[in-house]
């Protein structure tokens, strides 16, 4: 979702009267996240772990969970070990697997530090780490 702004001055020679500026937003929201999760193909969710955690799954496997950690919106993905190191020390934002097995997760806490671009790559990524591991005829379904 993008948010338009009329311009009806000139700034720096770059927009003039009547151009468009568009904004993206940098923060996905809750039912933003909740969507692009269920978009998934065979993505399923539900509360195992209580009504504050919902987790996301395809054939009975899980590959996000999402809730709130002190007040913040938060999602679980799994990543490979090498990405869980790299992003876990690169960004604030991220930590290793909150309740999760530490070398295989990670825990992003849903602020402006990553883009929206950023957060919708690395839950594909942990959607396809996760069905690779599907059988052949789970595979074909999807």
């Amino acid at each position: 979702m993008a948010w338009s702004l009329s311009c009806n001055i000139i700034i720096k020679g770059i927009l003039t009267l009547n151009d468009t500026l568009v904004i993206e937003p940098t923060q996905m929201t809750e039912r933003e996240l909740i969507d692009y999760l269920l978009a998934k193909p065979c993505s399923e969710d539900s509360y195992p772990f209580g009504p504050d955690a919902q987790v996301f799954k395809v054939f009975g496997k899980m590959f996000a969970l999402i809730g709130y950690r002190n007040e913040k919106l938060t999602i679980t993905l799994k990543a490979s070990p090498e990405n869980v190191t790299f992003l876990s020390e690169e960004f604030e934002c991220i930590e290793r697997g909150y309740h999760m097995n530490k070398k295989h997760w990670i825990t992003i806490a849903v602020n402006n530090e990553v883009s929206i671009g950023m957060l919708e790559d690395w839950i594909d990524n942990s959607y396809s780490l996760i069905t690779s591991k599907l059988t052949k005829t789970q595979k074909m379904m999807i």
